[in-house]
């Protein structure tokens, strides 16, 4: 069995996040780590983030920096990652890619504790970067530019010291002294000799300086002081003249201000109210807003709040240390404030925002400062704050964000054309289900109800030169109207068109005049209101229309074409007839090439199933250039030209290309490229769309022409970032549609569909699914379908929390001290409603849960109504107990139907060792239709119910290492059988007949089974190599797919004679069993597949995502991604892909440095899986490198990118 894998949803959670002038001049940009994805985001000037760039890097990013050289204009990126090497990169913005400047080799590749790449530090003034590890190794490489003002590097310069932890390191501002970098240290040498732990207690947290002395060449420690054992971060402090320089120490409680030779500055972090005296306060992410008389630091909590950190500072000598209560905004792993007055914030889960600055915190506010600091016997005297609404800040725009996805099905519940995708997401307070579909977010901006059913609309503009359009005109069967846009849409009659008819096409003709073309004729309105009419000859009708902007074609019924061209005074003349031999289905001009007259081919659709290209050369006399037979007939035509780029926006070298469009009757759009000179058509592509015949339109989406093909639901396609994109629309059926640019909306489209006429605009491109929100309570585990009704029913618990009768009555009772009166209704429990909801002063999403003790327990269990996103029934579980595993089950006396078992545990903890008071099974019938539940009864376990699941009429139970067979009782579960035989804890259970696939934590897979006759359940079969099991899914008799805690996809099957022998064996290979041979089963399963995703996978679907689709195996990731797996059905695929691979693992080795072969055998060597995120890299590679690879491949790069599209149309 081979597979592709695919990545359909790019990882949307943010590891570390950077801003700065990466392309030059002004312009703010902020480059993000996912995981393994570069990305480059530009605020637009709306204030919505774009992103410009999304390379893969088959490579764990660590850590980003930015540096520049003085004096230059843009900022390098330095990437600390897997590969043992650092990384300088710079974004060419010609090309839209990054180039890589330096790569250069230190250590194995690999996470290890002392290979550097988990922290960088910078000279602030470019001059020299420090990449540090975990442990022991420092590297110092000094950055200068050679005579053609190109970066240099150095070798490195080592600063190592054994036996020593790192914390983190930044650089220190000494402006153009010797560049100095500061560490925090723990030495563990003595704890690592005493076997007492005494040494281990007194270990001691030291700051240390690192001077690079340039003359040398060479790095020394130059200062190192104790500081408090809770120190977590540093942050520069501006010098140089800007600022007193020395560093800011963050720490447990505290932030302290340290440089050499000064004393220091230590002020307590204020802390909320109603936290618990134990906890402490950490500062998670930091931000530096410096500007040329002032700086500020922007400190924020792991609970969430915002503090500005300021410094009493005359020249080298710091007074006071500030630091002031800012905002409260979700907890972030990078803070990154932009020159504009902006903030972009990296959500640690769920969405990320966007503020903007509203003030930079003057105002009077809960402050404490180093002069105030107070000592009492018990330690500092605490500063308390209470969280409030946003002040400061103001959210413009929040990107999606799907990190975490716990758990996902994917389902038509929906009677959609394709499958809805269901995945829990989210943490705590942040948590959502969200339902994926595959598609563009639409956004609509207008819908009126028209007098009648529409046929047809169209935008016009008065003038070439205009930017937005003056005429909507709506043809209906028997008359037309005319809208006229101004600051209001209405009708108007004195336009000059004909409104008594229906209309076949209406345009802008020549520089200034429109063009109506009805079925009795022509209708030519001039500038100055003077009308010319053309009269269709004796009783014939004009059947067809196509134009552009010089040329007018008509079929008349019957079948002849007549052909116009607009002359130099602006007139519309006819220039020439032909014959065609029958109807005409429809007709397309090419667009005028710039510069010249007119335009040379003519596209016509027959009835015969053709389609053929004639030229509209005066000289040539219409004549066939080229014929193309397709499979049905043609509906509708379309010319798309693509414009010649060299790298440009898309990322491509390719030269202008003309493609002709088919949308053919039997629901498939059919693609060609026209040969610009000769007019051959050659390299043809066809996609089904849906089950009517897609009519094409041109539309601008961001300032390129792109097509709208409208069959059962609208698709759009257009090129983004190299590659050509066919997606559908997440929109109802459509009739027609056209471009549309107003003053309110500059690009939009204009449709009809039924009775009404809809106004909307395309949202975020590139992107492959939009998703609809709704909000949960606590942090999801896992939910399932309840089969009759499509209802889901979803777990959900959090530790450390409290319920939300508790927060509701500590929140009123904190208003009523503050006297603000009791705002927040309890209605508003559900994530505080909406973000425009102002009557909640508090909303859990933005300022998170209050904190409880570590045994408190927060969980409920939800019925949820997906069609109207409304819940049904909650059910909060009470005394400390919470969810963990949930399944539906039809027990054998069928009284109740289909019940609902949820495995709980109470009073669980996980430190100093796992440990929990009780577990118990509950079982809930369904009430009300399946809406709500009703507790029958819950049974007491002796551990966690990790696992549930239906088998032959009875409920299986993993409880820890036992796997038990129970069934109902009047009060309980009765137990029927067990195994105790497994080796750690088991975490799922699949059945399919009467096999049992069992998933352990630690130890990859068992196959059970059960004999009925003597009420035994025994393992016949596990797998040899440990594996930690994050999700599993059963894909056949014999296979099973499952994920591991790694980054690994794996596949393992039971070999065939082996299966055939316990099938046939009549003791099952019980007798085998009873051997017990290595302690472990008799049989081992294979692993036939395997592959490194580089991400913790935590669900397995199979499913087919498109109507006619192959099925596959679709995967959700803790960073938020999704992706796919799906098998090849022929060898020759096998074989293409697989040369396709190797060439560009030796062409195209990844931007970090890291070997792709190596990054997707990371753990265990890759097995069978082509890696089709590096096949698609294919596209944005330079033409030249495409025509090697291509001639290797006896191909040409247009037959592999269609290769690409056929096999990614298989997935999606």
């Amino acid at each position: 069995m081979y597979l592709y894998s695919l990545t359909l949803q790019r990882a949307t959670g943010i590891v570390c996040a950077i801003n700065g002038s990466f392309s030059g001049g002004k312009s703010q940009e902020i480059v993000v780590a996912r995981g393994k994805l570069l990305e480059l985001l530009r605020p637009d000037d709306n204030g919505k983030i774009q992103t410009l760039l999304s390379v893969e890097t088959f490579g764990a990013i660590r850590s980003l920096a930015q540096f520049r050289l003085t004096g230059s204009q843009k900022d390098y990126i330095v990437v600390g990652s897997d590969s043992g090497r650092i990384v300088i990169l710079e974004y060419n913005k010609e090309k839209n890619v990054f180039d890589k400047i330096h790569q250069e080799t230190f250590g194995k590749s690999g996470c290890r504790r002392i290979v550097p790449g988990q922290y960088l530090g910078i000279d602030p003034k470019g001059r020299a970067v420090m990449i540090g590890a975990c442990e022991k190794q420092k590297l110092v490489y000094v950055l200068n530019r050679d005579t053609a003002a190109r970066l240099t590097i150095s070798s490195p310069l080592e600063a190592h010291k054994s036996h020593t932890i790192v914390y983190s390191i930044c650089g220190v501002d000494c402006g153009f002294d010797n560049p100095i970098f500061a560490a925090i240290e723990l030495d563990y040498s003595e704890a690592d000799q005493d076997s007492t732990g005494m040494a281990a207690g007194d270990a001691q947290k030291n700051l240390t300086f690192y001077e690079l002395d340039l003359g040398l060449n060479h790095v020394s420690r130059k200062w190192t002081e104790a500081v408090d054992n809770g120190a977590n971060m540093l942050v520069t402090v501006p010098g140089g003249g800007d600022g007193p320089s020395g560093v800011l120490v963050c720490a447990e409680n505290f932030v302290i201000y340290k440089n050499q030779g000064h004393p220091d500055l230590r002020a307590v972090i204020p802390r909320r109210a109603d936290l618990p005296a134990e906890r402490g306060v950490l500062i998670v992410s930091a931000a530096t807003h410096k500007q040329k008389a002032m700086f500020f630091f922007l400190l924020q909590t792991e609970y969430g709040d915002i503090f500005k950190v300021t410094l009493d500072h005359d020249n080298d000598h710091v007074t006071e240390l500030k630091i002031k209560y800012f905002d409260t905004i979700p907890v972030t792993s990078s803070m990154c404030v932009l020159k504009s007055g902006h903030l972009f914030a990296a959500s640690e889960f769920g969405n990320h925002a966007f503020y903007q600055f509203q003030g930079i915190g003057d105002d009077a506010d809960v402050e404490s400062s180093s002069a105030s600091l107070m000592e009492t016997e018990e330690g500092f005297q605490p500063v308390f704050f209470q969280p409030r609404r946003l002040k400061n800040l103001l959210r413009i725009d929040q990107v999606e964000s799907l990190c975490p996805i716990m758990d996902m099905k994917v389902v038509n519940l929906f009677e959609e054309e394709t499958p809805q995708i269901f995945t829990l997401c989210g943490r705590g307070p942040r948590s959502s289900l969200r339902i994926l579909r595959p598609g563009l977010a639409i956004s609509e901006m207008a819908v009126s109800e028209l007098p009648g059913v529409p046929s047809a609309v169209w935008t016009v503009k008065k003038n070439v030169t205009d930017e937005f359009d003056a005429y909507i005109v709506v043809s209906f069967s028997n008359a037309t109207l005319v809208l006229s846009i101004g600051e209001t849409v209405e009708e108007v009659s004195d336009s000059g068109f004909l409104d008594t008819t229906p209309s076949l096409a209406v345009s802008l003709i020549g520089d200034d005049s429109l063009m109506q073309v009805h079925p009795n004729g022509i209708r030519h309105i001039r500038e100055d209101g003077r009308i010319n009419e053309w009269r269709a000859p004796g009783k014939r009708t004009i059947a067809k229309v196509g134009s552009n902007r010089l040329q007018v074609v008509i079929a008349l019924s019957g079948g002849e074409l007549v052909y116009f061209e607009v002359d130099i005074t602006g007139q519309l003349i006819e220039v020439d007839k032909h014959e065609m031999n029958g109807d005409v289905a429809c007709l397309d001009i090419a667009p005028v090439p710039e510069g010249r007259q007119r335009s040379r081919f003519l596209a016509v659709g027959s009835y015969d199933n053709t389609i053929r290209i004639l030229t509209l050369d005066p000289d040539e006399g219409m004549q066939d250039l080229s014929v193309q037979s397709v499979s049905s007939a043609p509906e509708s035509l379309l010319f798309l030209e693509v414009q010649a780029s060299v790298g440009g926006e898309d990322g491509a070298d390719h030269p202008a290309s003309l493609f002709l469009n088919a949308g053919l009757q039997n629901g498939v759009l059919f693609r060609t490229v026209v040969d610009m000179v000769t007019g051959q058509l050659s390299d043809s592509r066809s996609r089904f769309l849906g089950l009517r015949a897609p009519k094409l339109f041109s539309i601008i989406v961001r300032g390129k022409r792109a097509m709208l093909c409208l069959s059962s639901r609208p698709w759009l396609g257009y090129i983004h970032q190299g590659h050509f994109l066919l997606t559908p629309l997440s929109y109802e059926t459509l009739e027609y549609a056209a471009s549309f640019a107003s003053d309110q909306c500059a690009e939009g489209v204009v449709a009809v569909a039924g009775d009404a006429l809809r106004v909307f605009t395309i949202e975020r491109l590139g992107e492959t699914f939009n998703e609809t929100v709704i909000p949960l309570r606590y942090t999801p585990r896992k939910f399932v379908l309840q089969p009759k009704r499509k209802l889901l029913v979803i777990i959900e618990s959090d530790q450390k929390a409290f319920s939300a009768e508790e927060r509701e009555a500590a929140k009123k009772e904190c208003f009523e001290a503050s006297g603000t009166g009791e705002n927040g209704n309890a209605e508003k429990m559900e994530n505080g409603g909406d973000d425009e909801d102002k009557d909640d002063p508090l909303s859990d999403e933005n300022y998170g849960y209050p904190n409880a003790e570590s045994e408190r327990w927060v969980s409920c269990i939800r019925v949820l109504d997906p069609k109207t996103a409304s819940t049904t029934c909650l059910l909060e579980l009470q005394e400390n107990e919470a969810a963990f595993s949930i399944c539906t089950v039809n027990f054998h006396d069928k009284e109740y139907g289909t019940l609902l078992a949820v495995g709980t545990a109470k009073g669980l903890q996980f430190w100093p060792k796992k440990s929990s008071t009780a577990g118990f099974i509950h079982i809930y019938r369904f009430l009300e239709d399946g809406r709500s539940l009703e507790l029958l009864h819950k049974t007491q376990v002796e551990g966690v119910p990790t696992a549930l699941c239906q088998f032959q009429g009875r409920l299986l139970a993993g409880i820890g290492p036992v796997l038990r067979l129970y069934d109902l009782g009047k009060r309980r579960l009765l137990r029927k059988c067990e195994n105790k035989l497994f080796p750690n804890t088991i975490v799922s259970i699949h059945t399919y007949r009467d096999r049992i696939y069992v998933g352990d934590i630690q130890e990859s897979f068992h196959y059970c089974k059960y004999r009925r006759d003597e009420n035994q359940l025994y393992i016949f079969a596990d797998d040899s190599v440990p594996r930690w099991l994050t999700a599993s899914y059963h894909i056949d008799f014999d296979t099973m797919a499952g994920a591991d805690k790694f980054g690994n996809v794996y596949f393992v099957r039971l070999p065939q004679d082996v299966s055939d022998e316990i099938e046939e064996d009549p003791t099952g290979g019980k007798i085998k069993w009873e051997q017990g041979k290595l302690n472990g089963a008799p049989n081992k399963v294979e692993e036939i597949v395997q592959f490194h995703v580089g991400d913790v996978v935590t669900c397995l679907q199979k499913a087919s995502l498109i109507p006619g689709g192959g099925e596959c195996l679709i995967y959700g990731t803790v960073m938020g991604s999704l992706g796919a797996l799906l098998a090849f059905t022929s060898r020759d695929d096998v074989d293409f892909f697989s040369h396709l691979e190797m060439h560009l693992r030796q062409d195209n080795p990844p931007l970090c440095g890291r070997d792709h072969m190596a990054y997707r055998s990371a753990y265990f060597p890759v097995k069978d899986v082509i890696d089709g995120d590096l096949c698609e890299q294919f596209p944005t590679l330079p033409l030249d490198l495409q025509r090697k690879i291509a001639d290797e491949l006896d191909r040409t790069p247009g037959e592999i990118l269609k290769k690409l599209e056929e096999v990614r149309n298989k997935i999606i």
